[in-house]
């Protein structure tokens, strides 16, 4: 069990990891895969009141009895294959390969990727298959979970509406969705290209269960709304996660300009230690 400040460090050395690879393939996104770490990190390694959040085996990709997680905000792979790779879905090595011509992890989720249960990147697709997916394991009456996270540029999207309006009406209380709210997307703020405020209200007005979450990097907080989200009944659960696009390194926080794009050298000069310089000695 990790306790909060394991799952900060842990975090932490995970944002190293997902700089390097993106700085290596001298392309990725960096801004949104650092906002969204803390929430991935919190469903893989986080624990609550009935035990760890998300039921998964490393050694057995595609284990039947296993909970699903869907990044439908495919651009933040990154961050999502730092997880995996740590957990031992494949080796660490991979990630020096990241968005290579037939390396395995590519710029967006793809499904012959060990522990990748849906191809994802065109945005609102992925919160689709997730609600799809999330039908068939109720048709089939089954336990298993499906968390699903999306970005709030990604709610623009037409198709993310018909699937909320979807997941209301069959009271998929095994789906939980996360929206990491960082403020940006890559354009700008998101309120100045097409505001997506007033996201609980939207929810909720599809029927939705609505949870916001003041600051999506804390822990105590994550876990104590995933507790609450998980035990909702006959509705499906919005998480709404107040979050920091590039988290982490202070010169790229907040700015739409590193949405898409590495580090360059002295950057990550810069960033590496700083980033060091967070972890918590007395885990």
């Amino acid at each position: 069990m990790y306790n909060v400040n394991q799952l900060h460090n842990k975090a932490t050395e995970l944002r190293i990891k997902c700089l390097e690879a993106i700085h290596k393939a001298k392309s990725g996104h960096t801004g949104g895969s650092l906002s969204v770490m803390d929430i991935l990190v919190a469903l893989y390694y986080g624990e609550i009141s009935t035990g760890p959040i998300m039921k998964y085996d490393p050694r057995n990709p595609g284990w039947e009895d296993q909970d699903y997680l869907v990044l439908s905000k495919g651009h933040a792979a990154p961050a999502l294959y730092a997880i995996l790779a740590d957990l031992g879905f494949f080796d660490e090595s991979e990630l020096n390969y990241l968005r290579q011509v037939n390396a395995m992890l590519q710029g967006h989720p793809m499904y012959k990727t060990p522990g990748i249960s849906v191809t994802t990147g065109s945005l609102g697709q992925g919160f689709a298959s997730a609600q799809g997916l999330a039908l068939t394991l109720k048709l089939d009456k089954k336990p298993n979970r499906v968390f699903a996270v999306l970005g709030d540029g990604e709610l623009q999207e037409g198709i993310v509406w018909e699937t909320a309006m979807s997941a209301s009406h069959y009271h998929l209380d095994n789906l939980t969705v996360f929206i990491d709210n960082n403020g940006l997307q890559i354009d700008g703020f998101t309120r100045s290209i097409m505001n997506v405020e007033p996201i609980v209200e939207k929810f909720e007005s599809f029927g939705w269960h609505v949870i916001k979450v003041r600051n999506g990097h804390d822990y105590d907080e994550l876990l104590d709304v995933i507790d609450k989200a998980i035990i909702t009944p006959r509705r499906p659960t919005c998480v709404v996660c107040n979050t920091i696009k590039g988290k982490g390194v202070v010169f790229a926080e907040k700015k739409a300009g590193y949405h898409g794009v590495p580090l360059s050298d002295q950057e990550m000069k810069e960033a590496i230690p700083a980033l060091n310089r967070t972890l918590i000695k007395d885990k």
